[in-house]
C-alpha cells in the first residue's frame, strides 16, 4: 500500500486494521485474515518499517554531510526514537550514506545528488515510536518534489513468543 505522508495515522499504536498481500498496516497484537476476521493470536507486532523514496530533492542538501547528520538527528527525535550513534560518509565526487543506530532499531539514507534522489529506510520497534514522522522530516528537509512511502509491520509469529528457543550450538558452561 503506497501512502502519502499526510495520510498516515498519527497514533503510534497504528489502530487501523487493513492488510494487503505484501504490505500491511495492522493493529498491534492483531492480524487481519484473508476473510477479514481479526485473529489476535496469529502474530505480535515487533515494529514498523518504512521504505521512503525521495525524488527531485535539492542536490546541495543531498551532498551536505553535516546537514544530513542534523536532519537525521531531528528525524529520530521527531519519531520519538533514542539515537545511540550516527555514522555518515561522504563519497567523492558526490553522495552521502548515513546510518543512525537507534535504541529502537535504525534509520539509513543513501543519496544521489546528481539525480536528486535519496533512498531512506526507517525501522522502529515498539509502539511508542512513529517512523512516519522521521520520513516526514526527511522529505521536508531535503525539499523532495515527490516521494513514495511504503510501510509495513514487522510481525513475529506467536509460536516464537511462546516457545523456549535454544541455540543451534550448545553454549559451553
Amino acid at each position: 500500500m503506497e501512502q502519502s505522508l499526510s495520510s498516515l495515522h498519527p497514533n503510534p499504536g497504528w489502530a487501523t486494521t487493513e492488510r494487503t498481500t505484501n504490505i500491511s498496516s495492522v493493529a498491534a497484537n492483531s492480524c487481519a485474515t484473508e476473510s477479514g476476521a481479526t485473529d489476535t493470536s496469529a502474530t505480535d507486532m515487533v515494529g514498523k518499517h518504512c521504505i521512503l523514496e525521495l525524488y527531485d530533492c535539492d542536490p546541495s542538501k543531498l551532498d551536505d554531510e553535516t546537514f544530513l547528520r542534523d536532519t537525521i538527528t531531528t528525524a529520530a527525535q521527531r519519531a520519538g526514537a533514542t539515537l545511540l550513534n550516527l555514522i555518515t560518509h561522504r563519497f567523492e565526487p558526490q553522495g552521502v550514506t548515513g546510518l543512525a543506530l537507534l535504541a529502537e532499531s535504525h534509520i539509513s539514507i543513501h543519496t544521489w545528488p546528481e539525480n536528486g534522489y535519496a533512498a531512506v529506510d526507517v525501522f522502529t520497534c515498539g509502539d511508542h515510536t512513529m517512523p512516519e514522522k522521521a520520513c516526514e522530516v526527511l522529505s521536508e528537509e531535503l525539499s523532495a518534489g515527490r516521494h513514495a512511502l511504503r510501510s509495513f509491520l514487522r510481525e513475529t509469529p506467536a509460536a516464537l513468543g511462546t516457545t523456549e528457543r535454544m541455540p543451534a550450538i550448545p553454549i559451553a558452561a
